[in-house]
């Protein structure tokens, strides 16, 4: 807890007791005879719910693990299943709970605790306190009308359709997508015409076989 954060929960419990708990001077803290009093109280008051609850623990046979994974849409459909196969044959009382979001939510529920793992994508920054393990790179495709002239070519560079409209997801969303794609384009001298902004795959999809852009 902050040390901001921690001064106000102790006012607002001041005032609910209707006594002074701290000493506050500019150069010193100390506990009142109240406080000390109080502290000593919560202290006892603590240890017995922590017995209480140890006892209840106890009592349960059989307590199964939660599991708390995050992942990107890519991961959660192409690596997870796997895994988790791999997982639960091992843990098979594991009880998993997945949540699907955009790399930039599901990293600040790890850092918080709400998460006990996620598969993302690279963040710009990586907080100092998480481990971060590579696990596989993802293939950039192009999406094109069924009816589209690049439609037979194995292979396209930037400048197959440098000139068309594109649809690119906004980078206040995502920003990993949304600067591959320019950096693909910056990198052979270009600048995307872009016709739409989207973010979910499928709506892009779907926009792409509409023909509003690529």
């Amino acid at each position: 807890m902050m040390p901001a954060s921690l001064s106000r929960f102790i006012r607002l419990l001041e005032e609910d007791l209707g006594i002074r708990l701290l000493n506050r001077s500019t150069r010193n803290v100390s506990l009142t005879r109240e406080g000390a009093e109080f502290l000593s109280e919560a202290k006892s008051v603590i240890a017995d719910f922590d017995t209480l609850r140890l006892r209840f623990r106890k009592n349960i046979t059989l307590q199964k693990k939660t599991l708390r994974i995050g992942a990107i849409d890519s991961a959660a459909r192409g690596l997870l299943p796997k895994l988790l196969n791999l997982f639960v044959s091992a843990f098979p009382d594991a009880d998993i709970h997945i949540s699907e979001d955009k790399s930039h939510s599901l990293i600040p529920r790890l850092t918080s605790g709400w998460l006990d793992l996620v598969f993302v994508r690279p963040p710009e920054q990586t907080d100092v306190t998480l481990t971060t393990r590579f696990i596989a790179n993802e293939t950039c495709v192009l999406a094109v009308p069924a009816d589209h002239r690049l439609v037979d070519y194995e292979q396209v560079s930037i400048e197959d359709f440098y000139d068309e409209p594109v649809i690119v997801p906004e980078r206040r969303t995502c920003p990993h997508s949304h600067d591959l794609t320019m950096n693909l384009f910056r990198a052979a001298g270009r600048y995307p015409v872009i016709a739409q902004y989207a973010e979910e795959k499928q709506t892009i999809l779907s926009f792409v076989a509409a023909g509003t852009g690529r």
